[in-house]
């Protein structure tokens, strides 16, 4: 895209955000601008409360200190919400994905969105009125797919919701009957996002992701497992924003019924709850799957051969699909989040020698496959949702 006056502040603020661009000079030479335009940049930046900057010790041209460009640490907030079939947590969330304040709560999640939404946008709005921070905006993260742009929830399997719940407008009129104000003072926007969704875009832009041009990321969360890719710097929703079902690819047509009908799912073969069942450890009441999943797996590979062989039969069933998303996507590298985060890091020859062997003439076996490394993506990659139209456009901010 061609940068023009009108888009250079936003463009500044963004390499700033992702920390592409922690210097005056580095910035210059990232927009390809005089260094006279780059002083006035960060000085409107800063008159808008979003950045500070710093006379430090940053390299400049010719051995000359090149200012320093930080997020102001008393600046703007988003406000960012996760539910999940254990309960929800909420954030306020800074530039370069700082997480200001942060409350969770567990318990079921109510089948009516309704009843659902408001605990999570009262926690928000009590966090938010707490900090005496100015909002930007809000988002919730979801464990279904959401349709863009109507912001309804798709097929909510794991928290019973009706088919086509505007979980966007009902987490909207929620926050605005507790006066949550936007930057202009007018109600705040807001978004809703797939869960998974939201933690690629969080990892691709500060974390595990950084500098990747196709990158997917696959979950196994609270319930059942999700999918996300992020292309060139924009995640990939499809036409309309339903893409990378990745939990509901077949890796067994004889296996286990699904939710959504299909047999065999990621979703049932390789989830948390298949995992904790396989290793002897069924899921308790009052204490969310996923944690309970990770603390297993952390302590028993090694020292359970019931939970080692759970560990590996879901690494077999993970690495055949992953096999045929990398075939599919031809990715640079591949990102694992929830359980998958633990299962990599306990058996990680086990998931590659999975890939490899689907791969034609071993291509997998050369495609990096990590770890996430946020543990609030889901919060943070919300709040990038809520982030975007000011990072496009920081002038929004004025109050005009």
């Amino acid at each position: 895209m061609e940068l023009t006056s009108a888009t250079l502040p936003g463009a500044a603020l963004s390499l700033i955000h992702t920390g592409r661009a922690a210097t005056r000079s580095a910035l210059t030479s990232q927009l390809g601008v005089t260094r006279a335009t780059t002083g006035a940049i960060t000085g409107e930046l800063r008159d808008l409360g979003l950045i500070e900057v710093d006379p430090g010790s940053g390299g400049g041209q010719q051995g000359r200190p090149s200012h320093r460009l930080l997020p102001d640490p008393s600046g703007p907030v988003a406000l960012a919400a996760q539910v999940h079939p254990d309960g929800f947590a909420v954030a306020l969330v800074g530039l370069a994905g700082a997480v200001v304040a942060r409350r969770a709560e567990n318990g079921p999640v109510p089948a009516d969105p309704a009843q659902a939404m408001a605990p999570v946008a009262a926690a928000a709005a009590a966090l938010l009125a707490g900090s005496g921070r100015r909002c930007v905006g809000a988002a919730v993260a979801v464990p279904t797919a959401v349709t863009r742009p109507g912001g309804t929830a798709v097929r909510a399997l794991y928290v019973g919701w009706p088919d086509g719940a505007p979980v966007r407008d009902i987490f909207a009129a929620e926050l605005g009957r507790l006066g949550v104000h936007g930057p202009r003072g007018g109600p705040a926007g807001c978004e809703a996002v797939n869960d998974v969704n939201a933690l690629a875009l969080a990892e691709h832009r500060h974390g595990a992701g950084r500098d990747t041009t196709h990158l997917p990321v696959v979950s196994a969360e609270h319930r059942g497992v999700g999918g996300a890719l992020v292309q060139r710097g924009a995640l990939y929703t499809g036409s309309d924003g339903l893409a990378m079902e990745a939990g509901h690819v077949s890796v067994d047509p004889a296996g286990r019924l699904c939710l959504c009908g299909n047999r065999g799912c990621l979703s049932v073969e390789a989830d948390v709850e298949r995992f904790l069942a396989e290793a002897g450890h069924p899921a308790s009441a009052g204490t969310p799957a996923l944690d309970e999943a990770v603390a297993v797996l952390r302590a028993g590979y090694r020292a359970d051969k019931r939970v080692r062989a759970a560990a590996d039969a879901v690494a077999a069933r993970l690495g055949l699909g992953l096999a045929g998303l990398i075939n599919v996507v031809n990715p640079d590298r591949v990102l694992l989040g929830g359980l998958y985060r633990e299962l990599l890091a306990a058996a990680p020859e086990r998931l590659r020698e999975a890939v490899t062997r689907r791969s034609p003439w071993g291509h997998g076996a050369g495609v990096p496959i990590e770890r996430c490394d946020l543990d609030d993506a889901g919060l943070i990659g919300a709040a990038e949702v809520a982030w975007q139209p000011v990072l496009d456009n920081p002038a929004l901010l004025r109050g005009e």
